[in-house]
């Protein structure tokens, strides 16, 4: 196979804006293999925040992921899963790697360079579709291990995008007398029934919260904020029975959570604990690793089949529908995919 020499990568330019631009590749230097893109999968929580234009300018874009250890400043590349089949290997990698189908946490480009340390092979029974859920089913277990669900607890989750609905597969597998989830958008409250939520509520509906109080007279043990708006935090709090945990997921970006301390939180001893997955909880750090955090992510792939839950599948060079689609009208969607 002849080795191209360009590619197309997508780039967000301004809030609103991005673009599809062609580009040289880069050379491939040592331990690298040369990777085609079949698809990538959009994240409709961190790059609306980049779209939006409310990301934070003075952190790294992400510290722990290699292709994203630059600063948030326009025109710039974003995303983090992608997959694709390796189509050439330098003289120093093992050449069976070519023809290979492989996970990298890799911007949005028709064809990339990467070290194959960074490359994951998919595993032999599950499909591309489903292999492209890793980084959000690795960060729905990052969310499980800080939250520590115990038998019989009653535990409620805000959001039920494609984190959100992953996060609630993982804790229907509990046993759970009550697991209650929150979202405004009826198509993903009938994919949460369908995971195994017990009841899924519109948070927007004057009844909710008195059904809320009525299902969990004492409030809940464990509550998941992960719906990325900061204004739900009070909410949670207020659902949180006493020494309760609210497990913080959402990423706000620029905007601020104005949380009421004075009340139910002081005299509850209620906990915030936030969860991030580009590091593990200190206290598991003797027995976990991201490598097992990463293996167990690839097996819940296997058993709860996100591919599923894909709404949308779009031609790369029509990213700014995309794009608009997640911003202007999120009820019609879930995970929306960039196809090559």
């Amino acid at each position: 196979m002849v080795k191209p020499t360009q590619r197309w990568a997508l780039y967000f330019m301004t809030p609103g804006q991005v673009a599809v631009q062609e580009e040289s590749l880069p050379m491939l230097g040592p331990s690298q293999a040369l990777v085609q893109t079949i698809c990538s999968a959009i994240s409709p929580g961190t790059e609306m925040l980049l779209y939006r234009g409310e990301f934070p300018t003075e952190l790294a874009i992400d510290a722990s992921i290699t292709e994203l250890s630059g600063g948030f400043k326009y025109p710039l590349k974003y995303g983090y899963s992608a997959v694709g089949k390796v189509i050439q290997v330098v003289p120093d990698v093992d050449r069976t790697w070519v023809g290979k189908d492989v996970y990298a946490f890799h911007p949005h480009e028709s064809y990339f360079v990467a070290s194959v340390m960074d490359l994951h092979p998919l595993p032999a029974s599950l499909s591309v579709e489903d292999a492209l859920f890793l980084a959000n089913m690795e960060t729905a277990v990052n969310f499980l291990l800080d939250g520590r669900p115990i038998l019989g607890e009653r535990v409620i989750v805000f959001g039920q995008g494609i984190v959100g609905l992953l996060t609630t597969a993982l804790l229907a597998r509990y046993p759970l007398p009550k697991l209650i989830t929150l979202d405004r958008y009826l198509l993903r409250r009938q994919a949460s029934l369908i995971v195994g939520a017990h009841h899924s509520l519109d948070p927007d509906s004057p009844k909710t919260f008195q059904h809320l109080q009525e299902l969990l007279p004492t409030g809940a043990d464990l509550v998941f904020e992960l719906s990325g708006n900061p204004d739900v935090l009070n909410q949670a709090i207020q659902l949180t029975g006493y020494s309760g945990r609210v497990i913080v997921g959402s990423w706000y970006g620029t905007k601020l959570a104005e949380i009421k301390l004075g009340g139910r939180f002081h005299r509850e001893r209620i906990r915030i604990i936030s969860s991030q997955v580009s590091s593990l909880t200190p206290e598991l750090s003797g027995r976990w690793d991201k490598a097992r955090r990463l293996d167990l992510a690839w097996e819940w792939l296997a058993a709860i089949n996100p591919s599923r839950f894909i709404t949308h599948r779009i031609p790369l060079e029509e990213a700014n529908k995309a794009y608009q689609l997640i911003d202007q009208e999120p009820e019609k969607t879930i995970q929306v995919v960039l196809q090559y």
